[in-house]
């Protein structure tokens, strides 16, 4: 897959970082290239719908990031357009390509832990004050906390477990002055007592373990973040090896039970990057594999959202009613 162009609508930052690449001032230049096949999606949450919608109608495949909307009944039908027009359309969990992750997913698959009884996806930040002119922290559809990072989390426990068989959440503001959610506790319930726990905060000035899982076989805890994020964010990409590459310090640790004693070693982050995101997307294009992050996946996800916020909302426990 090649970059071809950029939309920024005002500003030369994109020039300056990408300067072989074409920079346009807007969507409809963009798609009167005929040469753009795919469209990758990554504005406000409150204009996901209609950019996507857009895109399908000029007729190209569509990437858009996370949330996939702003309500239920915008992802059904955007769905529903994408099937009718025969367009390919993804929402990008990139956090499901963290090394840390799919070292759990390995664990998981082959029974190492035995039976699992709960897992834990912790997504915490520290920043007490809140951030002039942010959209995020405003009052606008799909901005808070829960629509930011919550489907990440949700993505993670579809991927190891399935859809629950019920949702509690808590979903609250914690800073002084916030109009916007800044914390969530979301619990999804699964037969034979298995439950799962989603949370995030931006007041954790000492974070939570990245992730926790209990089993009956043994334990698996993971304290830090996978690397990638924040390589990125320093332009530090590895030349010649996965983004996601961590040191052996910073991996998990399993704990086993062995007679009386227990024994601990630590296990290594899968070598994988985000890339691997768009590496799928580019052979479900050519026919050559199924798409990882599906529609109905997406639909999926954002009915656990709207679930998570009737639950707090009524504070109650809401059954899967998909």
């Amino acid at each position: 897959m090649r970059l071809a162009a950029i939309v920024q609508r005002s500003g030369n930052e994109a020039a300056e970082k990408y300067p072989d690449v074409r920079i346009v001032r807007s969507l409809e230049e963009l798609l009167a290239s005929r040469e753009i096949h795919l469209v990758v999606i990554a504005t406000p949450n409150d204009t996901h719908y209609s950019l996507a919608r857009q895109c399908l109608e000029n007729g190209r495949d569509v990437v858009v990031d996370k949330p996939f909307t702003t309500t239920l009944e915008e992802a059904k039908s955007l769905v529903e357009f994408a099937k009718k027009a025969g367009r390919l359309i993804t929402v990008y969990q990139n956090r499901r390509y963290d090394g840390d992750f799919q070292a759990i997913r390995t664990l998981v698959a082959d029974g190492t832990l035995g039976r699992i009884v709960r897992f834990e996806t912790n997504y915490d930040r520290y920043r007490p004050q809140l951030k002039p002119g942010a959209w995020r922290e405003t009052t606008r559809p799909g901005s808070g906390i829960l629509f930011d990072i919550a489907p990440h989390l949700i993505d993670h426990a579809l991927a190891l477990f399935g859809l629950p068989e019920a949702v509690t959440a808590d979903v609250r503001s914690e800073r002084e002055n916030a109009v916007a959610d800044d914390a969530f506790d979301i619990m999804f319930h699964y037969a034979r007592g298995m439950r799962a726990m989603l949370r995030s905060s931006i007041l954790a000035a000492a974070p939570r373990p990245r992730f926790v899982l209990h089993g009956t076989q043994g334990s698996f805890v993971k304290q830090t973040f996978d690397p990638q994020e924040n390589n990125l964010r320093r332009g530090h990409i590895p030349a010649s090896m996965a983004w996601g590459a961590e040191p052996e310090e910073n991996w998990g640790v399993l704990t086993t039970p062995d007679g009386d004693k227990f024994t601990q070693r630590r296990i290594p982050s899968a070598s994988c990057d985000y890339r691997d995101y768009y590496a799928n997307v580019r052979d479900a294009l050519l026919g050559k594999a199924a798409l990882a992050v599906t529609p109905e996946w997406a639909v999926n996800v954002m009915r656990l959202l709207e679930m998570a916020r009737e639950s707090s909302e009524k504070r109650c426990t809401i059954p899967w009613n998909g």
